[in-house]
């Protein structure tokens, strides 16, 4: 199914994708169609579909995205008591302004909620978003003055803290024990009357574009819910897509993935074309249409509006970057935004490769030759490529760590979009689950995070020698980071980050109990009980992959051997790690039949392979410590240590040295990867190929917001890799 997009300057509309021949344009007058085009089939359901749709329902059962009755109620009780909270504020608020009696006891206030709650998909423990809705009188400075000293007095009131400078200002708490996020919006109305609708255009006249952005959620949120055919089909749908893509690693907004809006946003445009079918189908036909999608054509629910508010929009006809925008979802509420423009390149080829095995799948369940759960197999993203790049970020304390963490992970795509740029990678897959780190020493306080990039390079032909360096890639992104961080104040002595190449077979070395090696034989017995276990998902965000793994990582992590180094040295290596402590068992996720007969194939050659291979010294990957090149002006102090990717070879590459700054930078110790000499490494996986055909045909990610390196970058720790794959 191909769907074209063009654009029209008709009553000022906003740019809409229109239908390809066999659809036309909703108009009002047609109510029973949902969306900006007539439904692809108005089939009813049969009842093998309602038997698919119970059987999913079962299915989704052990992983917890159902909450019980007696939760739900609490969350409804302590919403109330918030709503009053609201409400004897704004009253108290109305009377420090001497407002007349009788506007006081009508001047109301109200608690919206939005997000993943409103829409009902929300899992066991979730978080909740919320507005406070107050009326023009009540100041921003209130809400985070009065307000937050109101919450303070409240014995249920817990972890409570204000981010009042955020992009979105908000309260965090915990109310008897559920985390509440809550933002502020006051509106130009003296009283807020308890029917109020938010999705009332004209509320947003004459408001500043904090309250505006505050407003947002609640705005989006409430129009999915008004355009979708069915809320139960819809919500079912739901719940199982964002689990699908919880399971599979591609549920992160900051990443480059898609978030829960997102999510919410392409299910609702499935129901729009599909308004009678139930959920079993709708989950079948998300396969579908999706994984067809001719991006970037955009996805739309409704006509976009002009509503003269001089509001930015999504509009690439006026706005040139968001031309580049690569797998555009834009927003039913005006002002209309792109709310996937963080996907990339990368993100985009793995996601729609995942829509294409999801059709796969589900087009087994439907003619009964496979089960719901086999939807929700979580595939392993340490299997699926040769070559890693690990990236740890640490600090000295817990405190440090959070706020270190929060900004380092909020840049990944930016190195992602890096890696990207390189004229030999054609993938870089940011796995959006990250890890504890390893620690440097027992003594030394630290606290790390490690996540791990998939990457995939570019095939070489038979006596091609291929020459890959990552460095700048790497160290125009650390030096983006740090930067951000000092200008913000947030910078503290020891905050690091790291990046090492790893090799698939070294994996297991930094991650023991997630990553095995590889083996010749083993049993898939016990991997296919754990599989089976039920699992908890207690988080549900809408920028993070939170559903806990069947091979969850213990509360200790194994301590590698440190590798001495200065305040930024390098990270310690795998490789000393594994010749000082013995090799902890590990956990391989079980993929689907149809993949462990091919890696069973994969198997059997590459035990030939072996077997024809000539003896002779290993190839070992260490890490070793180098001074680094000043990376500021020349009087700039050497603070830090060069990180160096080396490997055993009989024809090992020259140190090179330069003293030129430009020069200077891509300094590094080289290391040759022979890929004849990996025989044990399995080949490209059939999914690799395709996504690598896919990605070739795509403009380069948006990095528009990327501030350029600065003249003199601040002397940190270096990081450079620098591989030659040859063959």
């Amino acid at each position: 199914m191909a769907i074209k997009s063009s654009y029209s300057d008709h009553n000022h509309i906003c740019p809409v994708f229109s239908p390809s021949t066999n659809q036309v344009l909703l108009g009002r007058e047609t109510p029973k169609h949902y969306g900006i085009t007539s439904p692809i089939s108005l089939a009813q359901a049969k009842e093998a579909d309602l038997v698919l749709t119970h059987r999913l329902t079962e299915a989704l059962k052990p992983y917890g995205v159902f909450e019980e009755e007696l939760e739900l109620q609490r969350r409804i009780h302590v919403l109330g008591k918030l709503n009053t909270l609201v409400k004897e504020w704004i009253r108290d608020v109305s009377e420090t302004k001497n407002l007349p009696a009788s506007v006081i006891e009508t001047v109301g206030g109200k608690i919206f909620t939005f997000g993943s709650y409103r829409l009902g998909v929300h899992t066991k423990g979730a978080d909740i978003d919320a507005l406070c809705v107050a009326p023009r009188h009540v100041e921003r400075t209130d809400f985070f003055s009065s307000f937050l000293d109101k919450l303070k007095e409240q014995e249920e009131v817990k972890d409570l803290r204000a981010v009042e400078e955020a992009f979105v200002p908000v309260i965090k708490l915990s109310f008897d024990s559920i985390e509440i996020d809550i933002l502020f919006a006051r509106l130009a109305l003296q009283t807020i009357p308890e029917n109020l609708d938010l999705r009332d255009d004209g509320l947003l006249k004459n408001l500043d574009i904090r309250c505006i952005r505050s407003l947002n959620g609640c705005r989006v949120t409430d129009e999915i819910l008004h355009l979708v055919p069915n809320i139960d089909n819809f919500r079912l749908t739901l719940r199982t897509i964002k689990l699908w893509a919880k399971r599979h690693n591609i549920y992160s907004n900051i990443l480059g993935f898609l978030g829960g809006v997102s999510w919410a946003m392409l299910v609702a445009r499935t129901c729009q074309l599909y308004p009678n079918a139930v959920a079993s189908t709708l989950v079948h036909k998300f396969f579908l249409v999706f994984s067809k999608w001719e991006w970037p054509n955009p996805v739309l629910l409704k006509q976009p509006e002009d509503c003269n508010l001089n509001l930015p929009v999504w509009d690439p006809r006026v706005t040139p970057s968001d031309r580049y925008h690569l797998m555009p979802i834009i927003t039913p509420a005006y002002p209309q935004q792109n709310s996937t423009y963080n996907v990339s390149a990368s993100t985009r080829a793995v996601m729609v490769d995942e829509f294409k095995q999801g059709l796969a799948i589900t087009d087994e369940i439907l003619q009964n030759k496979a089960e719901w759960s086999k939807l929700f197999e979580a595939p392993n993203f340490f299997q699926k490529y040769k070559h890693y790049i690990v990236l740890l970020a640490s600090a000295p304390t817990e405190k440090q760590h959070l706020e270190w963490v929060g900004l380092v992970e909020s840049k990944i795509r930016i190195l992602v979009g890096n890696l990207e740029k390189n004229e030999f990678i054609t993938l870089a897959h940011v796995n959006p689950q990250s890890f504890p780190g390893p620690k440097e020493s027992r003594e030394k306080e630290e606290v790390s995070t490690m996540w791990v990039i998939g990457v995939i390079f570019k095939k070489m032909e038979a006596s091609e020698n291929l020459n890959v360096d990552l460095t700048i890639d790497i160290q125009s992104f650390t030096d983006t980071v740090y930067r951000q961080a000092m200008n913000s104040k947030m910078f503290e002595a020891d905050m690091k980050i790291q990046a090492m190449h790893v090799k698939r077979r070294q994996l297991h070395q930094l991650l023991p109990n997630l990553v095995m090696p590889k083996r010749r034989k083993h049993s898939t017995e016990g991997l296919r009980q754990m599989n089976d276990s039920s699992l908890d998902l207690s988080l549900d965000s809408d920028n993070s992959m939170s559903v806990p793994s069947p091979t969850a990582v213990p509360a200790t992590v194994p301590m590698l051997t440190p590798v001495k180094s200065g305040p930024l040295g390098p990270p310690p290596s795998p490789i000393a790690a594994a010749a000082s402590q013995p090799e902890a068992p590990a956990v391989k996720r079980p993929g689907s039949p149809m993949q462990e007969e091919r890696k069973r194939v994969k198997s059997d050659a590459e035990d030939s392979a072996v077997e024809k291979k000539p003896s002779g010294d290993p190839v070992t990957t260490s890490l070793t410590p180098s001074p680094p090149p000043t990376m500021g002006p020349p009087a700039a102090p050497q603070t830090s240590h060069q990180e160096v990717l080396e490997e055993e070879d009989p024809c090992p590459v020259p140190e090179t040295r330069t003293t030129e700054d430009g020069a200077a930078a891509r300094e590094v110790e080289a290391a040759q990867v022979n890929e004849d000499s990996m025989s044990e490494e399995m080949p490209a996986s059939e999914g690799e190929v395709k996504m690598e055909a896919d990605i070739k045909r795509m403009v380069s990610a948006d990095l528009s917001d990327v501030p350029l390196l600065p003249a003199n970058p601040i002397p940190v720790v270096k990081n450079s890799i620098k591989l030659r794959l040859s063959r």
